[in-house]
């Protein structure tokens, strides 16, 4: 039996880990390039945009007009608002969305008939594009003519209501819980299917009911995705502009007008540019902000 073997005199040594990162930065610089570009370059004009007087309507108009955007937007009504009006749908939706996602994720690791057939109609919300889900919600199912909820009303001798008229904002709010629920409920399924059996089992042995599993087991375990959804969640919740645009265009009035939508009229309805640029800048701070304190939430979770 013969074996091949390596030149004594051949060395074989790695390269050190600068000349490796060095070796490869040719190979990234094009995809990073492009990327940096992706991001710096609309942020650094929506920065300049906002300090700039640029009226669409009257290009005379212009000039450097330092903080007079971020003045008029802060003492601009709608503005605090849309604010009011963000803060509340991200509020709601995320209590509806991870409550109700809670609880299905934990009937649906239950066994039953058609439970892999329950789990897809579930999920499937979630692949719905925001600009169908809202018009099939405000023509199929609220209108108060035609809707289900309409005909259901009436089914039972109620008056059916108009609930982009009447309760515009719930209204915009079930449409976006409808949209993000099969989300959380597939983070938090995945969640469940993880925790061992046998602590449940340990547990019913010893005389625990199903409300105190679900209390005292199922809950602390669900804590580090919940933080999850709550994160990934709120940051798309801020930036939510279809379904309003779709539904209810801001109103009555200023009733639906989130922050997105307020930087949207303020630049493309109303054509002033810098005002926009400001509302835009805005909302990246707060949307920075949120997301800052959510990671460091998580991190600590993640710690424990």
């Amino acid at each position: 039996m013969s074996f091949t073997t390596l030149d004594q005199g051949a060395e074989v040594t790695a390269a050190p880990p600068g000349a490796r990162r060095r070796s490869a930065f040719p190979l990234l610089a094009p995809s990073v390039s492009v990327l940096l570009l992706w991001m710096i370059v609309p942020l650094a004009m929506t920065l300049w945009f906002s300090f700039q007087r640029y009226n669409l309507l009257n290009p005379e108009v212009s000039g450097f007009a330092g903080l007079e955007n971020y003045e008029f937007l802060v003492t601009d009504p709608d503005f605090w608002a849309s604010l009011t009006n963000t803060l509340i749908l991200v509020g709601s939706v995320l209590v509806i969305t991870v409550g109700f996602g809670t609880l299905l994720a934990v009937l649906f690791d239950q066994p039953f008939p058609g439970q892999g057939v329950a789990r897809v109609l579930a999920i499937s919300p979630f692949f719905v594009m925001p600009t169908v889900s809202a018009l099939v919600w405000k023509n199929l199912m609220m209108h108060p003519i035609y809707g289900v909820l309409g005909s259901l009303a009436r089914a039972v001798g109620m008056e059916p209501v108009d609930w982009f008229a009447e309760y515009p904002l719930l209204a915009v709010i079930v449409i976006v819980a409808w949209q993000w629920l099969p989300f959380a409920l597939l983070i938090l399924l995945t969640a469940v299917q993880s925790l061992d059996h046998e602590q449940k089992e340990a547990a019913r042995m010893d005389g625990a009911g199903p409300v105190a599993q679900f209390v005292f087991i199922t809950l602390p375990h669900l804590g580090r995705a919940i933080s999850v959804v709550v994160m990934i969640e709120t940051i798309f919740l801020l930036t939510v502009f279809a379904e309003i645009f779709v539904t209810t265009s801001g109103g009555p009035g200023n009733a639906t007008t989130n922050l997105a939508f307020l930087i949207y009229a303020r630049a493309l309805l109303q054509f002033d540019v810098g005002g926009g640029s400001a509302g835009g800048v805005v909302a990246i701070l707060l949307a920075n902000v949120v997301a800052f304190f959510l990671v460091r939430s998580i991190a600590r979770r993640l710690e424990v």
